[in-house]
């Protein structure tokens, strides 16, 4: 597996981690009981702080993501539905879609961006979307 983190960004890195998890899992570059780099392995890697990629797989391990282990390491779980996410997700969708809007982007744009990023997951139809 291959993370790509920007430490020039103004995302926090464990928070570009933990996206770059996440997308890797929708993907399907990372299935269900796969394992994530070791924390000292991945931050020797990034030449960034360990505590870095625990405050990480910490988020990972909180939204159901992964279960960490002290003798297996951090592992990929089954997808679990939370009764609360979808509701989460909205709210968040919903900021970052004004933000595009608020910054010029038009309607048509951004559900064509929408559904070129869901396309990229492999997991969207063409009748799935208007």
């Amino acid at each position: 597996m291959i993370l790509n983190v920007d430490l020039a960004s103004e995302a926090p890195i464990y928070q570009q981690l933990r996206d770059r998890i996440v997308e890797a899992i929708a993907e399907g570059v990372l299935t269900e009981g796969s394992s994530l780099p070791a924390t000292r392995t991945l931050a020797a890697d990034f030449g960034i702080n360990f505590h870095t990629v625990n405050k990480a797989y910490d988020l990972l391990r909180q939204q159901g993501l992964i279960r960490l282990n002290r003798k297996s390491g951090a592992v990929v779980t089954a997808t679990v539905a939370d009764p609360a996410f979808p509701a989460e997700w909205t709210a968040r969708a919903r900021t970052l879609l004004a933000e595009a809007v608020a910054r010029g982007l038009p309607p048509d744009e951004v559900l064509k961006t929408c559904r070129s990023v869901l396309d990229s997951f492999g997991t969207t139809q063409p009748e799935d979307l208007p």
